[in-house]
């Protein structure tokens, strides 16, 4: 897959005419809002969430989840900040909000696409961890990295079938929209969190993503979002084992990334932990 020539950028001006965008509500622009503090705004945060009760109620569920292994249940917000963590609570309201931004759309299966996002942003945040990136950022990004398919369904509803053909290969889905289109969802997800004025180190990852070997200069999240929608692929769709999924993966990127195979096999989080609990419910 090669990087974004000008035409796939006039491409992409040209599928977003008439396209609606889907709005995000007033606590996500809130949210996004504090992400620009160099520290995270406590108060802020804590009232944004707080207004809405609907939302407090999901993130507490979405804190008590499996992969969060906290030491006690948590029952409210304050609860799950002094837990998880004030940026982790932020980062969580952040992916149920936009989980609620988007309706089903023909042609993609619900539960199967919010199952994938949640295992993509899972594993980019342990593939953060284990390089230094920042790993919520890494999880949001991760998260976000599909949604731009749901646009394609939206604007090209005669496209999704071809684009959802199975069997879901690892890569195959990105393979087929940059054929069919000239680009991935991944590059709409990066429009998307420019228009929606996301910070740029998310939107710059999510638009390299498909092909992080490509970009100039190597953006190291894009890399790991990559590597991660791999991952996920490979376990939800193929059912690989850790070594034949970690063996999967392309060397070069791997290589790139400085990440060490056999650490990775020895380490590699089972996916059921990052899709116990759906984000949408």
């Amino acid at each position: 897959m090669t990087a974004a020539t000008p035409n796939a950028t006039r491409g992409l001006a040209q599928f977003f005419e008439g396209v609606q965008l889907p709005t995000i509500p007033d606590v996500a622009r809130e949210l996004l809002a504090t992400m620009r503090d160099e520290d995270i705004p406590l108060e802020k945060v804590r009232h944004a969430i707080g207004r809405d009760p609907a939302l407090t109620a999901k993130l507490i569920r979405l804190a008590n989840s499996a992969r969060f292994g906290l030491r006690r249940q948590v029952n409210s917000l304050d609860d799950a900040i002094a837990m998880a963590g004030l940026n982790q609570v932020r980062t969580l309201a952040m992916a149920a909000c936009l989980s609620g931004s988007f309706a089903a759309v023909r042609g993609v299966d619900s539960q199967a696409f919010w199952q994938e996002s949640m295992a993509i942003a899972g594993y980019a945040q342990w593939l953060a961890n284990t390089t230094g990136q920042d790993p919520q950022q890494a999880w949001l990004a991760g998260f976000m990295l599909r949604l731009g398919e749901l646009v394609i369904a939206q604007k090209l509803p005669e496209r999704i079938d071809e684009i959802e053909r199975l069997p879901h290969l690892a890569g195959g889905r990105w393979e087929r929209e940059q054929s069919m289109l000239g680009f991935t969802e991944a590059s709409v997800t990066a429009e998307l969190a420019r228009r929606w004025d996301f910070p740029q180190p998310i939107a710059r990852a999510l638009e390299t993503a498909s092909a992080p070997l490509d970009a100039e200069p190597f953006c190291r999240l894009g890399g790991l979002l990559h590597l991660a929608t791999l991952l996920a692929e490979l376990a939800l769709d193929e059912h690989k084992s850790s070594q034949d999924a970690i063996g999967a993966l392309p060397p070069d990127l791997v290589g790139a990334l400085q990440l060490d195979p056999q650490w990775l096999i020895d380490h590699m989080p089972e996916v059921s932990s990052f899709i116990d609990t759906p984000v949408q419910a």
